[in-house]
């Protein structure tokens, strides 16, 4: 069991929000290197601004594409206020760099107990 600092930009606080408030039960991320080896058992640190949540990892799926993902986890759990694939996808190439990180690595959904 590892224990990774997962951190939220303080423009993505709705997100903090989300899992705290039990809405958003699937993080996910570009599976760089950085979050290719999560396991599930390991806990996540998820820290925005000064607030801190602690989360254990119960499921950890790879998906090449959004919309591969999207058929196997429902955008709800994922993005609670989200209303579509389409949206979903603008939100994703949003962040810096995610756009060329999905391409080369994949995502990682890292399902929260």
């Amino acid at each position: 069991m590892k224990k990774i600092l997962l951190r939220f930009r303080t423009v993505d606080k709705y997100n903090f929000k989300e899992i705290k408030d039990g809405l958003k039960i699937v993080e996910t991320r570009a599976a760089t290197i950085r979050y290719k080896d999560i396991q599930k058992g390991d806990i996540l640190a998820i820290v925005c601004g000064s607030q801190r949540l602690i989360k254990e990892i119960k499921r950890v799926r790879h998906f090449k594409t959004i919309e591969s993902m999207l058929k196997a986890i429902p955008l709800k759990k994922i993005m609670p206020s989200v209303k579509s694939v389409s949206d979903a996808r603008k939100i994703y190439y949003g962040y810096p760099g995610y756009k060329e990180k999905i391409k080369k690595f994949g995502l990682v959904a890292l399902e929260l107990k």
